[in-house]
Protein backbone atom coordinates (compact mmCIF):
# COMPACT_ATOMS: atom_id res chain seq x y z
CA UNK A 1 0.00 0.00 0.00
CA UNK A 2 2.87 2.38 0.70
CA UNK A 3 3.86 2.21 -2.97
CA UNK A 4 0.49 3.67 -3.91
CA UNK A 5 0.59 6.68 -1.60
CA UNK A 6 2.76 8.82 -3.94
CA UNK A 7 0.18 8.22 -6.67
CA UNK A 8 -2.55 9.52 -4.37
CA UNK A 9 -0.54 12.66 -3.59
CA UNK A 10 0.00 13.22 -7.32
CA UNK A 11 -3.67 12.67 -7.98
CA UNK A 12 -4.78 15.21 -5.40
CA UNK A 13 -2.33 17.78 -6.73
CA UNK A 14 -3.40 17.39 -10.33
CA UNK A 15 -7.12 17.36 -9.68
CA UNK A 16 -6.74 20.93 -8.49
CA UNK A 17 -6.47 21.77 -12.20
CA UNK A 18 -10.24 21.41 -12.38
CA UNK A 19 -10.56 18.28 -14.53
CA UNK A 20 -13.25 16.87 -12.24
CA UNK A 21 -15.18 20.13 -12.52
CA UNK A 22 -16.07 19.24 -16.10
CA UNK A 23 -18.47 16.52 -14.89
CA UNK A 24 -21.81 18.16 -14.02
CA UNK A 25 -24.10 16.79 -11.35
CA UNK A 26 -26.89 14.60 -12.68
CA UNK A 27 -29.65 15.67 -12.66
CA UNK A 28 -28.35 19.25 -12.90
CA UNK A 29 -28.36 21.23 -9.66
CA UNK A 30 -27.51 24.77 -8.66
CA UNK A 31 -26.38 25.99 -5.25
CA UNK A 32 -29.97 27.04 -4.55
CA UNK A 33 -31.60 23.77 -5.56
CA UNK A 34 -28.92 21.80 -3.68
CA UNK A 35 -30.27 23.27 -0.45
CA UNK A 36 -33.82 22.37 -1.45
CA UNK A 37 -33.32 18.64 -2.09
CA UNK A 38 -31.79 17.69 1.27
CA UNK A 39 -31.75 18.88 4.89
CA UNK A 40 -29.04 21.18 6.19
CA UNK A 41 -28.01 23.21 9.21
CA UNK A 42 -26.57 26.71 8.98
CA UNK A 43 -24.44 28.35 11.65
CA UNK A 44 -21.72 30.93 12.18
CA UNK A 45 -18.14 29.90 12.87
CA UNK A 46 -15.40 32.49 13.17
CA UNK A 47 -17.51 35.08 11.41
CA UNK A 48 -18.16 32.72 8.48
CA UNK A 49 -21.40 31.03 7.56
CA UNK A 50 -21.03 27.26 7.57
CA UNK A 51 -23.61 25.05 5.88
CA UNK A 52 -23.68 21.46 7.14
CA UNK A 53 -25.60 19.14 4.83
CA UNK A 54 -27.56 16.10 6.04
CA UNK A 55 -26.60 16.54 9.72
CA UNK A 56 -27.90 13.16 10.93
CA UNK A 57 -26.31 11.25 8.05
CA UNK A 58 -23.05 13.13 8.60
CA UNK A 59 -23.04 12.13 12.29
CA UNK A 60 -23.58 8.47 11.40
CA UNK A 61 -20.87 8.28 8.73
CA UNK A 62 -18.34 10.14 10.89
CA UNK A 63 -19.12 7.73 13.74
CA UNK A 64 -18.51 4.85 11.34
CA UNK A 65 -15.18 6.33 10.25
CA UNK A 66 -13.87 6.96 13.75
CA UNK A 67 -15.09 3.59 15.02
CA UNK A 68 -13.44 1.77 12.14
CA UNK A 69 -10.12 3.56 12.62
CA UNK A 70 -10.29 2.75 16.33
CA UNK A 71 -10.81 -0.95 15.65
CA UNK A 72 -7.99 -0.85 13.11
CA UNK A 73 -5.67 0.61 15.75
CA UNK A 74 -6.82 -2.15 18.13
CA UNK A 75 -5.76 -4.79 15.59
CA UNK A 76 -2.33 -3.16 15.36
CA UNK A 77 -1.98 -3.05 19.14
CA UNK A 78 -2.67 -6.79 19.50
CA UNK A 79 -0.92 -7.88 16.32
CA UNK A 80 2.13 -9.46 17.94
CA UNK A 81 3.92 -11.28 15.12
CA UNK A 82 0.74 -12.03 13.13
CA UNK A 83 0.77 -10.49 9.67
CA UNK A 84 -2.98 -11.16 9.39
CA UNK A 85 -3.70 -8.76 12.27
CA UNK A 86 -1.26 -6.25 10.80
CA UNK A 87 -3.14 -6.23 7.49
CA UNK A 88 -6.51 -6.14 9.23
CA UNK A 89 -5.32 -3.04 11.10
CA UNK A 90 -4.14 -1.35 7.91
CA UNK A 91 -7.34 -2.32 6.13
CA UNK A 92 -9.66 -0.86 8.76
CA UNK A 93 -7.68 2.35 9.15
CA UNK A 94 -7.91 2.87 5.38
CA UNK A 95 -11.62 2.00 5.44
CA UNK A 96 -12.26 4.46 8.28
CA UNK A 97 -10.32 7.19 6.51
CA UNK A 98 -12.38 6.53 3.40
CA UNK A 99 -15.61 6.86 5.38
CA UNK A 100 -14.50 10.24 6.74
CA UNK A 101 -13.56 11.43 3.24
CA UNK A 102 -16.88 10.23 1.82
CA UNK A 103 -18.88 11.81 4.62
CA UNK A 104 -17.13 15.13 4.04
CA UNK A 105 -17.87 15.33 0.29
CA UNK A 106 -21.09 13.35 -0.15
CA UNK A 107 -22.76 14.72 2.96
CA UNK A 108 -21.28 17.22 5.45
CA UNK A 109 -19.68 19.85 3.22
CA UNK A 110 -21.07 18.84 -0.18
CA UNK A 111 -22.54 22.31 -0.67
CA UNK A 112 -19.21 24.05 -0.17
CA UNK A 113 -17.24 21.48 -2.17
CA UNK A 114 -19.58 20.95 -5.11
CA UNK A 115 -21.85 23.98 -5.37
CA UNK A 116 -20.74 27.16 -3.60
CA UNK A 117 -19.53 29.81 -6.03
CA UNK A 118 -20.46 27.74 -9.10
CA UNK A 119 -23.16 28.25 -11.71
CA UNK A 120 -23.91 24.52 -11.51
CA UNK A 121 -22.96 21.87 -8.99
CA UNK A 122 -20.31 19.34 -10.00
CA UNK A 123 -20.75 15.59 -9.70
CA UNK A 124 -17.64 14.63 -7.72
CA UNK A 125 -14.51 15.97 -6.04
CA UNK A 126 -10.99 14.93 -5.10
CA UNK A 127 -12.34 14.04 -1.64
CA UNK A 128 -14.43 11.34 -3.29
CA UNK A 129 -11.57 10.18 -5.49
CA UNK A 130 -9.48 9.72 -2.35
CA UNK A 131 -12.40 7.84 -0.78
CA UNK A 132 -12.63 5.46 -3.75
CA UNK A 133 -8.91 4.71 -3.64
CA UNK A 134 -8.61 4.22 0.11
CA UNK A 135 -11.69 1.97 0.17
CA UNK A 136 -10.42 -0.36 -2.56
CA UNK A 137 -6.95 -0.39 -1.02
CA UNK A 138 -8.66 -1.32 2.25
CA UNK A 139 -10.31 -4.33 0.61
CA UNK A 140 -6.97 -5.32 -0.91
CA UNK A 141 -5.31 -5.10 2.52
CA UNK A 142 -8.16 -7.24 3.86
CA UNK A 143 -7.36 -9.75 1.11
CA UNK A 144 -3.80 -9.96 2.40
CA UNK A 145 -5.16 -10.48 5.93
CA UNK A 146 -7.37 -13.36 4.80
CA UNK A 147 -4.48 -14.82 2.80
CA UNK A 148 -2.38 -14.94 5.98
CA UNK A 149 -5.11 -16.24 8.30
CA UNK A 150 -7.02 -18.66 6.08
CA UNK A 151 -4.71 -19.96 3.33
CA UNK A 152 -1.25 -21.40 2.81
CA UNK A 153 1.06 -22.20 -0.09
CA UNK A 154 -0.07 -21.40 -3.62
CA UNK A 155 -3.48 -20.16 -2.49
CA UNK A 156 -1.84 -17.56 -0.24
CA UNK A 157 0.52 -16.56 -3.02
CA UNK A 158 -2.35 -16.20 -5.48
CA UNK A 159 -4.39 -14.04 -3.10
CA UNK A 160 -1.38 -11.84 -2.37
CA UNK A 161 -0.66 -11.31 -6.05
CA UNK A 162 -4.33 -10.55 -6.66
CA UNK A 163 -4.41 -7.96 -3.85
CA UNK A 164 -1.42 -5.99 -5.11
CA UNK A 165 -2.46 -6.27 -8.77
CA UNK A 166 -6.01 -5.19 -8.01
CA UNK A 167 -4.81 -2.16 -6.04
CA UNK A 168 -2.50 -1.11 -8.87
CA UNK A 169 -5.09 -1.72 -11.61
CA UNK A 170 -7.84 0.16 -9.82
CA UNK A 171 -5.52 3.10 -9.17
CA UNK A 172 -4.70 3.31 -12.88
CA UNK A 173 -8.38 3.09 -13.84
CA UNK A 174 -9.31 5.82 -11.38
CA UNK A 175 -6.55 8.04 -12.79
CA UNK A 176 -7.96 7.47 -16.26
CA UNK A 177 -11.41 8.26 -14.94
CA UNK A 178 -10.15 11.52 -13.46
CA UNK A 179 -8.01 12.84 -16.29
CA UNK A 180 -10.01 11.81 -19.38
CA UNK A 181 -12.53 12.02 -17.57
CA UNK A 182 -14.66 8.84 -17.55
CA UNK A 183 -17.54 9.06 -15.08
CA UNK A 184 -18.13 5.30 -14.89
CA UNK A 185 -14.58 4.64 -13.67
CA UNK A 186 -14.95 6.95 -10.67
CA UNK A 187 -18.42 5.85 -9.61
CA UNK A 188 -19.55 4.07 -6.45
CA UNK A 189 -21.02 1.31 -8.61
CA UNK A 190 -17.63 0.61 -10.19
CA UNK A 191 -16.07 0.51 -6.72
CA UNK A 192 -18.58 -2.19 -5.76
CA UNK A 193 -17.84 -4.14 -8.94
CA UNK A 194 -14.12 -4.08 -8.14
CA UNK A 195 -14.50 -4.92 -4.45
CA UNK A 196 -17.31 -7.50 -4.49
CA UNK A 197 -15.32 -10.43 -5.98
CA UNK A 198 -12.89 -10.38 -3.05
CA UNK A 199 -15.71 -10.82 -0.52
CA UNK A 200 -17.16 -13.71 -2.51
CA UNK A 201 -13.73 -15.38 -2.45
CA UNK A 202 -13.41 -14.70 1.30
CA UNK A 203 -16.78 -16.31 1.97
CA UNK A 204 -15.95 -19.36 -0.16
CA UNK A 205 -12.59 -19.82 1.60
CA UNK A 206 -13.87 -19.51 5.16
CA UNK A 207 -17.12 -21.41 4.65
CA UNK A 208 -15.22 -24.19 2.92
CA UNK A 209 -12.69 -24.40 5.74
CA UNK A 210 -15.44 -24.41 8.37
CA UNK A 211 -17.39 -27.19 6.68
CA UNK A 212 -14.20 -29.24 6.46
CA UNK A 213 -12.47 -28.41 9.74
CA UNK A 214 -15.24 -26.97 11.94
CA UNK A 215 -12.94 -24.16 13.13
CA UNK A 216 -14.57 -21.33 15.10
CA UNK A 217 -12.40 -18.67 13.46
CA UNK A 218 -13.60 -19.63 9.98
CA UNK A 219 -17.23 -19.64 11.11
CA UNK A 220 -16.82 -16.15 12.54
CA UNK A 221 -15.22 -14.88 9.34
CA UNK A 222 -17.88 -16.52 7.16
CA UNK A 223 -20.45 -14.68 9.27
CA UNK A 224 -18.63 -11.39 8.65
CA UNK A 225 -18.71 -11.85 4.87
CA UNK A 226 -22.39 -12.88 5.00
CA UNK A 227 -23.25 -9.70 6.89
CA UNK A 228 -21.44 -7.66 4.24
CA UNK A 229 -23.68 -9.24 1.60
CA UNK A 230 -26.74 -8.37 3.71
CA UNK A 231 -25.45 -4.79 4.02
CA UNK A 232 -25.06 -4.28 0.27
CA UNK A 233 -28.45 -5.89 -0.39
CA UNK A 234 -30.12 -3.66 2.20
CA UNK A 235 -28.55 -0.57 0.63
CA UNK A 236 -29.84 -1.33 -2.87
CA UNK A 237 -33.26 -2.53 -1.70
CA UNK A 238 -33.78 0.70 0.22
CA UNK A 239 -32.51 2.74 -2.71
CA UNK A 240 -34.85 1.03 -5.17
CA UNK A 241 -37.80 1.28 -2.77
CA UNK A 242 -37.92 5.08 -3.04
CA UNK A 243 -38.34 5.41 0.73
CA UNK A 244 -35.81 8.24 0.90
CA UNK A 245 -38.14 10.47 -1.13
CA UNK A 246 -41.17 9.32 0.87
CA UNK A 247 -39.57 10.22 4.19
CA UNK A 248 -38.14 13.48 2.84
CA UNK A 249 -41.61 14.53 1.70
CA UNK A 250 -42.64 14.17 5.36
CA UNK A 251 -39.66 16.19 6.56
CA UNK A 252 -37.80 13.12 7.78
CA UNK A 253 -34.36 12.37 6.34
CA UNK A 254 -33.32 8.73 6.34
CA UNK A 255 -31.57 7.67 3.15
CA UNK A 256 -30.03 4.53 1.67
CA UNK A 257 -26.67 5.87 2.87
CA UNK A 258 -27.93 5.76 6.45
CA UNK A 259 -28.92 2.12 5.94
CA UNK A 260 -25.45 1.37 4.54
CA UNK A 261 -23.57 3.16 7.31
CA UNK A 262 -25.64 1.71 10.17
CA UNK A 263 -25.16 -1.81 8.81
CA UNK A 264 -21.43 -1.15 8.48
CA UNK A 265 -21.26 0.06 12.08
CA UNK A 266 -22.75 -3.28 13.15
CA UNK A 267 -20.22 -5.03 10.88
CA UNK A 268 -17.29 -3.17 12.40
CA UNK A 269 -18.45 -3.95 15.94
CA UNK A 270 -18.72 -7.61 14.96
CA UNK A 271 -15.18 -7.53 13.55
CA UNK A 272 -13.78 -5.86 16.64
CA UNK A 273 -15.62 -8.12 19.09
CA UNK A 274 -15.51 -11.51 17.35
CA UNK A 275 -12.94 -11.45 14.52
CA UNK A 276 -10.06 -9.62 16.19
CA UNK A 277 -9.50 -12.04 19.12
CA UNK A 278 -9.69 -15.09 16.81
CA UNK A 279 -7.41 -13.82 14.06
CA UNK A 280 -4.02 -15.48 13.74
CA UNK A 281 -1.65 -16.49 10.95
CA UNK A 282 -2.25 -19.95 9.55
CA UNK A 283 0.93 -22.00 9.71
CA UNK A 284 1.38 -24.58 6.96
Amino acid sequence: MKRLLPLLVLLLALTACGRLDSIPYSPPQTAETWLQIQPYAQFQLGGQTVILMQPSTTAIVYLLGLLTIGIGVYFLRIRGTDRSRLWWGISLILWGLGALLAGTSYEAFSYNIKCAGREACVWTSWWEIAYLLTTVWSVDAMTLAVACSSTTGKARQALSIYAWANAALYTVLVLVGVFVPVKALISFEFLLAIGAPAFLVFFAINLGRYLKLKTRADLVLAGAWLWMAVTVAAYFLYYLSGLTDVFWAKGQWFSENDVLHLCLIVWMLYIGWFVAPRTADLIA
